[in-house]
């Protein structure tokens, strides 16, 4: 079961945040408008963001983003929110689970935007895939393979040779109004774990599997109400200069090699950033290349050492903009700060104090957990908790408290060392996910089943709920909202919430101890992704569920029985004992996401079909005649019926296993 998200986000941050930005407007974020009869527009500045959530399959979806311009209201010349230097920097998508990397500077016009369009590079090596050292069973790649850039086939590239690219444009569902009197937030979302982001697939008579990667999935904007909440990846850089007062210093923000190399080398974003130290809780600062740890209120005592160094830092965003470091390491080698593990947690062995974490290298590193390793968990909106250990020591492994799956970034004690023992485990996300089952109607919680390659990695956890009282975001409006709350994959912004939010939940994925519905004669489950978070009132001592995406549970590979009508079809799946109803919605903004996938000359094209009007539903049912392979992803529901959130038909191929 594959569940990923990649989300863009790019957030405007005006006001007294321009210092965070490395840019030189004044602390209003305005331009001063001149004398003449024609002011100048204002403008503000942007600090431009990139995030995602995991993908189990693959330890580097590498990237390269070329630019980003936003669409005025009423037409006009698109404006340029962000230019990658010459020498494009590739991100990994896999390492940005939930998390913010950073991507550089904009001064906007203030006004109003209707849209967005992301362009990608797309020529050969522009999309690096590395796969898990340990996919999930069914993966149609090779454990920790480089796939060969010759068999990844980007889709909907344009240009020559050498100068390919894909725009990715998305329409706003209501206009981005940027105002230089407020704080602005733009959150650009890829759903990845959109079926049709990485299809395999093996054309006729090919023996390797071809992957194919469409970047237009579904782009939609979402809300960042408080650049507080936001927690950002660990980032890399070199230190230019420290402030005489030691109330901040400069970097120039990097970003490490990818495919990686050894030693790690450093790769420019050309982005200068300011960094302000923690006065109030303090920034743990630690000097790799000494092995000393202390706590600065203030970089004036490291001013002398810090010019010319490269650091790795925690930092967390204020809602004025400026950037704040919870943690700093230093070192005068790139490489030293590079070696420690940063990844997601792949095994936990408690009786051997050891946990294993995988890297953009596809390679699974083992870590000691010593009696004196510091366990933390990122709340960027509660600086104290944020710069507070959570746990200590191999006790923290032993109550269960740590999990396959979490994303963490890792200090040792020696990075040159055979053996790495942790120094401190930072935790950025602590995603559950798995089967849902045991949904209570009174609101104690639910559990999460997952199982791995690795059996000892299974999970079947009972998580509380928040407590109905403790705050949890805003909704689209920007009115608060407290207890918990879920949504579906598909459907964004429909947010359930309020007193009638736990039984809606539980309508939905089918409560009592099993959960759960029965289609065509297999029994299937509600399928979910949780971030859980710490030290909630509900349970001050562990982990407990804010919120829930429903993730679109897949079918097994199916062929049509009979075709399309009224909004419904049927299929058998590998393995039913009849065939069942698969549901579509052809109503605009919830309806279902539908690709021909065909495949030529050993080139695969997915086309997407728009069902919302009559000439794709006539063209979908058309292609639903009996015999037709299809993959549907969805719903289970009540009625015995299966309702599709996206569905793929193949023309003349097929997808891999």
């Amino acid at each position: 079961m594959k569940h990923h998200v990649w989300r863009a986000v790019l957030c405007a941050v005006l006001g007294a945040g321009l210092s965070a930005c490395g840019g030189g407007a004044s602390g209003s974020g305005v331009n001063s408008t001149s004398n003449s009869a024609t002011p100048a527009p204002q403008t503000t500045q942007l600090a431009m963001i990139v995030s995602d959530s995991s993908v189990e399959d693959w330890a580097t979806i590498g990237v390269k983003i070329l630019s980003i311009s936003l669409i005025p209201q009423g037409g006009g010349t698109s404006v340029t929110a962000y230019t990658a230097p010459p020498v494009a920097p590739m991100i990994n998508l896999e390492q940005l689970d939930q998390l913010g990397e950073i991507l550089g500077n904009a001064t906007l016009p203030v006004g109003t935007y209707t849209g967005a369009v992301v362009t990608l590079a797309a020529n050969p090596g522009d999309v690096l895939l590395i796969a898990s050292s340990e996919p999930q069973s069914g993966f149609a790649g090779t454990p920790a393979e480089t796939v060969p850039s010759a068999d990844i086939q980007v889709v909907g590239a344009q240009g020559t040779s050498g100068n390919l690219t894909v725009p990715v444009g998305v329409t706003f569902a209501t206009p981005l109004v940027v105002s230089a009197s407020t704080s602005n937030a733009l959150d650009l979302e890829f759903d990845l774990a959109n079926p049709a982001f990485i299809v395999a697939h093996v054309p006729p008579g090919a023996s390797a599997t071809q992957w194919a990667v469409n970047f237009s999935g579904p782009l939609r904007r979402r809300s960042v109400h408080h650049m507080s909440h936001l927690v950002l990846r660990e980032m890399y850089g070199d230190v230019t200069a420290v402030a005489s007062d030691g109330s901040s210093m400069t970097i120039t923000k990097e970003l490490p090699t990818l495919p990686a190399v050894s030693p790690e080398t450093p790769v420019s974003t050309g982005t200068s950033l300011q960094i302000l130290p923690d006065a109030t809780n303090g920034t743990i600062f630690y000097d790799v290349d000494a092995g000393t740890r202390t706590t600065v209120t203030s970089f004036s005592s490291l001013a002398a050492s810090l010019v010319g160094k490269f650091v790795r830092l925690t930092a967390r965003y204020q809602d004025n903009g400026t950037l704040v470091a919870v943690r700093v390491w230093a070192s005068s080698n790139f490489d030293a700060l590079w070696r420690s593990p940063e990844g997601h947690v792949l095994h936990v062995d408690a009786a051997s104090d050891t946990i294993v974490v995988e890297t953009a290298a596809g390679t699974a590193v083992p870590v000691t957990i010593a009696s004196g390793t510091e366990f933390y968990f990122r709340e960027p909106a509660d600086p104290a908790a944020d710069a507070t250990p959570i746990g200590t020591g191999p006790s923290f492994l032993a109550s269960g408290d740590l999990v396959r799956g979490f994303k963490v970034d890792i200090s040792v004690v020696d990075p040159l060392a055979s053996a790495l023992v942790a120094q401190s485990v930072e935790i950025q996300t602590a995603d559950y996910s798995g089967r849902i089952s045991a949904v209570l109607p009174d609101g104690t919680g639910f559990t999460y089943t997952h199982t791995f390659p690795v059996s000892s990695d299974d999970y079947s956890v009972n998580l509380d709920y928040i407590a109905s009282t403790s705050a949890n975001g805003t909704d689209s409006s920007g009115n608060g909202i407290e207890g918990f709350k879920w949504w579906d994959f598909a459907y964004p912004t429909q947010l359930y919430d309020g007193a009638n939010a736990i039984a809606q939940f539980a309508s939905a994925v089918g409560s009592g101890p099993q959960g759960g519905f029965t289609f065509a004669g297999l029994n299937l489950y509600a399928w979910g992704l949780s971030a859980a978070v710490w030290g909630d009132s509900a349970d001050p001592s562990g982990w407990t569920v804010p919120w829930t995406i429903l993730m679109p549970t897949p079918l097994p590979r199916a062929t049509v029985d009979t075709g399309l009508a009224n909004d419904s079809f049927t299929v058998t799946p590998a393995g039913a004992t009849a065939p069942g109803t698969v549901q579509i919605s052809s109503t605009s903004g919830s309806a279902t996401l539908v690709y021909q996938i065909d495949e030529s000359s050993g080139t695969v094209t997915e086309s997407p079909i728009d069902v919302t009007t009559s000439a794709g539903l006539s063209t979908l049912a058309n292609a639903l005649t009996a015999g037709t392979m299809v993959k549907v992803y969805g719903t289970p529901q009540s009625d015995g019926t299966f309702k599709a959130n996206v569905l793929l038909y193949f023309t003349n191929t097929e997808p891999a296993t």
